[in-house]
């Protein structure tokens, strides 16, 4: 895995984690740990090589584990857990720029949001803006993004 996945994994463990109303330590250490293994200049498989993650800002015991699993297994069993108490969509949603855990429980609860496919008819037809909090600049930078996965064809459907 490279750096930029796992750190994209520790970031949605991070946005998880908030929606759970987890203690906010922890989300920030995810947030932190994130930030800092895209700013690092190697590939984190060669620092687990080399047995130096701990080299690492913000790289304790528990996340040497968890990116060493990610680097020999492809997975982390911690994460597909956390995903599996969310509906199947909240994933998608978080991977949508301008959308963040509380938004995107909200979009799930009040509008039954169930796929990327559904969030884009919903932005079309008005419902998404329907909700509070959610303005025209919001609306707007969602809908850039979801034009922007499917150009880049990392739009899922479904």
């Amino acid at each position: 895995m490279k750096n930029s996945e796992i750190a994209g994994i520790f970031q949605n463990i991070a946005s998880l984690l908030e929606a759970k109303g987890e203690n906010q330590f922890k989300i920030r250490a995810y947030r932190m740990v994130s930030r800092s293994i895209m700013r690092l200049p190697v590939e984190l498989e060669q620092l687990v090589n080399e047995d130096r993650l701990n080299e690492v800002p913000g790289v304790g015991d528990a996340i040497t584990g968890k990116i060493s699993e990610m680097i020999t297994t492809g997975r982390l069993g911690y994460y597909e857990r956390l995903k599996a108490e969310f509906p199947e969509a909240m994933t998608a949603l978080l991977g949508v720029s301008g959308i963040g855990s509380k938004t995107a429980m909200r979009i799930l609860r009040e509008l039954d949001i169930k796929s990327i496919d559904a969030l884009e008819l919903a932005v079309a037809d008005g419902r998404l803006a329907s909700l509070p909090r959610m303005g025209k600049k919001t609306i707007e930078n969602i809908n850039r993004h979801l034009k922007e996965l499917k150009r880049k064809g990392r739009f899922v459907s479904g």
